[in-house]
């Protein structure tokens, strides 16, 4: 299976995937190197190329000129030479969701769960590389100890779904509920509500929860937090991801008259306070732009083709996809469920296509495929390159400590206090 990157190129001057079939990328812009887009107001090509970028939003600055010019070949030979260089001093941690030419350097690969705990496990290194988002990097350094510098290779990689919810309109929520609700607990001490935020949101809003007794969430243990939340509090309060909150708590048995939407752009979030008094999930109009993009029509398509084909999709899908396809689980979930499957089987994958790709490429013995037949990665995750990664691995070789994360300790302690809450709320098995 080729890459995303060389499937694109194949895209661009032939109009044709890799196994010669035609195909199209979500934008021609995505054959550009990420670097052309560094400094400008977008998130960059990919599936959130429509989403609105909030003002103040971090920016890379200018990749410089040798990096950008290296070949494939002399920036993978530079990569592990630093490598060499720094030995246990520098760990790489990267995502699932990053593209091939990235992770083959990563010494932790895994979903933003994973890494949060990887970040806590490398005692000895003194640089720890995110290849991944800047709220994932924001996670790393306050779980890291306080000598270890966490560093972020494109400051431009954030998320477009963490970005709809800032803690300014979060607090204006909560004001709104505490009128609404009150303050004191029920007869059973419990509170009114528990907020509880997703892992793809600021180190502000994980320090929110840290402070009004909520907790953070990965899709891998979101049902187990929410069972935590329930009992302490008649209600939560879910960001930013709507579609994530809705799926697992119609799992639970919360009914959807019970999951009120809030729009932060309206009084009360757009809702009547009787709805909202009889609400069990308060969910934030807010969504990941990669898995917005799976629809039943593709569900249906896939197994019209492929009789029998298991399709997997991911809990950030919209609720109409998750209840048609065959199981719906977080990218550690699916990962898993592909090595376990013991006879050659179809697997038609609702998630980042970085990832189906390496899937398909590590198991042979299985037909995998992305639901969506665009080639669309995360914009954010594509503007992780190896030669940002060069460049951040030879700054710290020089003593240079390049794109550092670092989160203020008032925000950082009590985000802490989350963060623990959700590493100690493991997944269910």
């Amino acid at each position: 299976m080729a890459s995303v990157d060389s499937t694109i190129q194949l895209i661009r001057t032939t109009g044709r995937d890799a196994s010669g079939k035609r195909a199209s990328a979500c934008s021609p812009a995505l054959a550009q190197a990420p670097w052309e887009f560094d400094g400008v107001t977008q998130y960059g090509p990919g599936s959130s190329m429509g989403d609105v970028i909030p003002a103040g939003s971090p920016r890379q600055g200018g990749l410089p000129v040798e990096y950008q010019r290296a070949s494939a070949d002399e920036l993978h030979e530079r990569i592990l030479a630093a490598k060499a260089a720094l030995g246990d001093r520098v760990v790489v941690l990267g995502h699932f969701y990053q593209r091939d030419e990235v992770v083959q350097y990563a010494d932790f690969l895994g979903d933003s769960f994973q890494l949060a705990n990887a970040a806590q496990t490398v005692p000895n290194a003194e640089a720890i590389v995110f290849c991944g988002v800047h709220f994932m990097a924001e996670t790393a350094d306050i779980l890291a100890k306080p000598d270890q510098a966490v560093i972020l290779p494109n400051l431009a990689a954030g998320c477009s779904m963490a970005d709809m919810a800032d803690i300014d309109s979060v607090e204006e929520c909560w004001e709104q509920l505490e009128a609404l609700y009150g303050t004191e607990p029920d007869a059973d001490g419990r509170a009114p509500v528990i907020p509880v935020t997703y892992m793809n949101s600021s180190a502000a809003l994980k320090a929110f929860c840290g402070r009004h007794g909520g907790i953070v969430c990965t899709s891998s243990n979101a049902e187990t937090v929410l069972e935590w939340a329930f009992e302490r509090g008649q209600r939560v309060l879910f960001f930013p991801d709507q579609h994530l909150g809705r799926n697992t708590a119609k799992k639970m048995g919360v009914p959807l008259e019970a999951m009120p939407m809030w729009n932060p752009r309206k009084p009360l979030g757009g809702n009547a306070g009787d709805d909202l008094l009889d609400a069990q999930v308060i969910l934030w109009h807010g969504f990941c732009s990669v898995h917005k993009r799976f629809t039943v029509e593709q569900v249906e398509q896939a197994r019209a083709e492929f009789p029998g084909v298991r399709v997997i999709v991911h809990p950030e899908c919209p609720m109409p996809v998750v209840d048609v396809a065959d199981e719906s689980g977080s990218t550690d979930y699916i990962r898993k469920a592909v090595e376990a499957a013991t006879e050659p089987t179809t697997f038609a994958i609702g998630t980042e296509i970085n990832m189906v790709n390496r899937l398909a490429a590590e198991h042979p013995e299985h037909t995998i495929f992305c639901l969506d037949p665009v080639v669309c990665p995360c914009s954010t995750m594509y503007r992780i390159h190896p030669g940002y990664l060069a460049w951040v691995l030879e700054g710290l070789v020089a003593g240079e400590t390049l794109n550092r994360i670092q989160v203020p300790d008032e925000v950082a302690g009590y985000a802490r206090i989350a963060l623990q809450r959700m590493l100690d709320a493991k997944p269910k098995s």
